[in-house]
C-alpha cells in the first residue's frame, strides 16, 4: 500500500502505543451504528465523564459517542464521525472534500496536525477561472462553483487513514460501518437539508448525477422523509474492503479525473459549468502533510491550531496577541468588543498580505505570532475610537515592537460569505482530544456528484484569489493548496487540555473561534454562554458584519466608537466544543439554535 503522507513536522508520533487491546476487540466502530430512523436528540449542553463528542448532527453524535462506549478512542469516534457526516451532511462535508485534523496525544503531552487541504491539479493554469468569452473571472456563483474548474484533489479520505494510522485503535474498516449503515438505510430529512436541496436546486438541476440523487422525482426530499443512499454505501464498502488505493487509484480515481474533466451536464442548463484538469496522476500523487501547528500564549493558555495553509491559526493567534497587549478584563462588554473588533481588522489585513500554502510562499509565521510584533500592531488600536478600514498590512518581517506613524488604509478584498464546511469535537476517557474542520467548500460544493458514488465534490479551488497575481501568497498554482479559514483548535492550561473548539462559515470561522476564546477566556463566561452569545465576524471593511442580536445587544454602545454594522440574516459559524474541567468533568456543547442546532453527548452524564 502507498504511504500517503509527507511529514512537515519534526514532533510526529507513531501510532498509539498505550492503546488498550480490548478496544480494538471490542470493534468500536462496529458496534456503534444507531437506529438511523429514530432521530437522536438534539442535546445543545450534557455534562459527564467518560469521554464526549459534539457536532451539528444528532445521528453524527450518537455514531461518536457509541465509538466512545464501546472502547474507542477519540480518534476512532472522529473518524467514524466524520465518514457520517458524509451522509447527513453531504452538502458541507464528505469524502469528496478536505480538512484538517488536530490532535492532542494524552500519552505524550504533544498537540500534532493533519493537513488533509485539497491541491490544484498538476496542469491547473493560472487563468483557469477567466472566463474565455469575457475575459473576466466568471461570476462566482453559482457560475464558477459549479464544475469541474473548482475541484481540488480530495483529502479526506488520506486523512482518515492517517489519523487512524497515527492514533486509532480500529481500522478503517470498521470505523465506516457505522456511516454505510446510516447510508444503506437512511435518515430522517430535516429542514436544513431540504432547504439546502432546494437552495442547491439550480445548480443540482445541471448535473445528471447530481439531480438523480438529491432531487429524486425533480424536487428537494420533503422533510420527514427518509433519504437513502446505497451508492454511498457501496462506496464505502468499497474503500473498508480496498483501503484508501481504492480512492486514489483503479476505477473510483478514473472515474473522478473523468467527471472533472467532462461533467455530465442536463440539457437545458443555462450554467457555464466550466471543466476542470484533474488527472488520476493528481490523484495518485495526493499526499496529506503533518505538520507543526501554530501556537501562541494567551493570558496563561497555550492555544494550538493550523498552520499555513491554514490562515486560522495564524489569524486567531495574531489577533489573541495584540489582545493581550490590553487589560481586557477591566473594560465593561462594548469595550471589549471594540478591541476584538479593531484587533481582528488588524490581523485580517496580514492574513491577506501573508497567508498561503507555505510549500510554494515564503510565509512570516512566526513574526506573526510573535509577541513583538503584537504590541507594534497594538500601537494601532485607539481604546476609544474605531481605526479608518480598510486598514493596511504591517511588516511581519521587520517590526521592533515600537509605536509608529499608522499605515496607510490598505485594500484587502473580503473572502466571499459562507455558511458552508463541518466541525466536530471528541475527547476520550484517556484524555486524548481531537477537533476537525472538514468540508467541500460551497453548500453542495462543485455541485458534481460522481455518477454511481454517491458523493459530492468539492469547489474548493475557489478559496484561491480568482485573478491571478504573482505577489499574491494566494494565487493559483499547479499543485498548491489554497489558503483556508478552518480554525480548529485545542487550548492547554499547565499542559494540560482544557479546550477544544471549531466551526464553519467560510471566512467567518476565524472570529467565530476567536470570538467565543474572547467570550470564555477575557468575559468569564461559561461555555454554555460563549457558543451561544450573539457574533460579528469583523474583517477589513468599512462595516462590520454582525448577528441581528449582536446589533441589539452592542450597537448603540460601539456607535460611539465609531463602529458600524451590516446586519447579516444568516448564522455566523456553527461551533462545537468540550471543555475539560477538574477531575476531568467534560462539557460538551454545540450550537443551540444556529443552523437549526447541533448535538453534544458525554458518555456518562453527570445525575445517571
Amino acid at each position: 500500500m502507498r504511504r500517503r503522507f509527507v511529514v512537515r513536522s519534526s514532533a510526529v508520533t507513531g501510532a498509539l502505543a498505550l492503546a488498550l487491546a480490548g478496544a480494538i476487540a471490542a470493534s468500536p466502530a462496529d458496534a456503534s451504528t444507531p437506529d438511523s430512523k429514530q432521530v437522536p436528540p438534539k442535546v445543545p449542553t450534557s455534562v459527564g465523564y467518560g469521554g464526549a463528542v459534539s457536532s451539528l448532527d444528532p445521528v453524527v453524535s450518537e455514531v461518536g459517542l457509541n465509538v466512545l462506549k464501546k472502547g474507542g478512542n477519540a480518534t476512532d469516534a472522529a473518524v467514524a464521525m466524520a465518514a457520517a457526516i458524509g451522509v447527513t451532511d453531504p452538502y458541507s462535508a464528505g469524502i469528496g472534500g478536505g480538512g484538517f485534523f488536530v490532535h492532542y496525544d494524552a500519552a505524550t503531552g504533544e498537540v500534532e496536525t493533519i493537513d488533509g487541504r485539497e491541491t490544484a491539479p498538476a496542469a491547473m493554469e493560472h487563468d483557469a477561472f477567466i472566463d474565455p468569452a469575457t475575459g473576466k473571472p466568471y461570476p462566482f456563483t453559482p457560475d464558477l462553483v459549479t464544475g469541474g474548474v473548482s475541484v481540488g484533489v480530495p483529502g479526506t479520505p488520506a486523512t482518515w487513514e492517517r489519523a487512524l494510522e497515527l492514533w486509532g485503535t480500529t481500522s478503517l474498516s470498521q470505523a465506516l460501518r457505522p456511516a454505510t449503515t446510516v447510508a444503506e438505510e437512511g435518515f430522517v430529512v430535516d429542514q436544513l437539508f431540504h432547504d439546502q436541496t432546494v437552495i442547491n436546486q439550480e445548480r443540482f438541476e445541471a448535473i445528471t448525477s447530481t439531480s438523480e440523487l438529491f432531487l429524486p422525482g425533480g424536487e428537494a426530499p420533503a422533510v420527514g422523509s427518509v433519504f437513502r443512499n446505497p451508492e454511498l454505501a457501496a462506496t464505502y464498502r468499497m474503500l473498508a474492503d480496498g483501503g484508501m488505493d481504492a480512492f486514489y487509484e483503479g476505477a473510483l480515481a478514473q472515474e473522478i479525473a473523468d467527471v472533472v474533466q467532462a461533467p455530465p451536464v442536463a440539457t437545458g442548463t443555462e450554467l457555464p459549468v466550466p471543466v476542470g484538469s484533474m488527472t488520476t496522476e493528481d490523484l495518485a500523487s495526493y499526499e496529506v502533510v503533518d505538520r507543526d501547528p501554530a501556537v501562541v500564549s494567551y493570558r496563561g493558555y497555550d492555544v494550538y491550531g493550523m498552520a499555513p495553509p491554514a490562515s486560522g491559526g495564524a489569524t486567531v493567534g495574531e489577533a489573541l496577541n495584540i489582545l493581550e497587549q490590553f487589560d481586557l478584563e477591566s473594560l465593561d462588554e462594548p469595550a471589549v468588543m471594540h478591541h476584538y473588533i479593531e484587533a481582528s481588522a488588524l490581523a485580517y489585513a496580514d492574513r491577506a498580505a501573508y497567508l498561503g500554502d507555505s510549500d510554494f510562499v515564503d510565509v512570516p509565521l512566526a513574526g506573526l505570532l510573535d509577541d513583538t510584533y503584537a504590541k507594534e500592531r497594538a500601537c494601532l488600536i485607539n481604546p476609544s475610537a474605531a481605526a479608518p478600514r480598510p486598514v493596511a498590512a504591517g511588516d511581519a518581517r521587520s517590526y521592533d515592537g515600537v509605536c509608529g506613524e499608522p499605515a496607510a488604509p490598505g485594500t484587502e478584498p473580503e473572502d466571499t460569505e459562507s455558511t458552508s464546511t463541518t466541525n466536530l469535537t471528541a475527547v476520550d476517557r484517556w484524555g486524548n482530544v481531537v477537533e476537525y474542520t472538514l468540508t467541500i467548500e460551497q453548500i453542495g460544493g462543485s455541485g458534481i456528484v460522481v455518477p454511481g458514488r454517491g458523493f459530492l465534490l468539492n469547489n474548493e479551488l475557489t478559496d484561491f484569489s480568482l485573478v491571478y497575481d504573482a505577489a499574491d501568497p494566494n494565487r493559483i498554482e499547479a499543485g498548491k493548496r489554497p489558503r483556508s479559514s478552518m480554525s480548529p483548535t485545542i487550548v492547554l492550561e499547565d499542559g494540560r487540555p482544557v479546550l477544544a473548539l471549531g466551526s464553519p462559515g467560510g471566512s467567518f470561522i476565524i472570529t467565530t473561534v476567536l470570538q467565543m476564546l474572547i467570550h470564555r477566556i477575557d468575559l468569564g463566561m461559561t461555555i454554555e454562554e460563549a457558543i451561544a452569545a450573539p457574533r460579528a465576524t469583523p474583517q477589513t471593511s468599512t462595516s462590520t458584519l454582525a448577528e441581528q442580536a449582536f446589533v441589539d445587544r452592542y450597537g448603540t454602545a460601539l456607535a460611539g466608537y465609531g463602529q458600524a454594522f451590516r446586519p447579516y440574516s444568516a448564522a455566523l459559524g456553527a461551533a462545537t466544543a468540550i471543555e475539560i474541567g477538574p477531575g476531568g468533568l467534560l462539557t460538551a456543547v454545540a450550537e443551540p439554535t444556529r443552523l437549526g442546532g447541533g448535538s453534544a453527548r458525554v458518555v456518562w452524564p453527570t445525575g445517571e
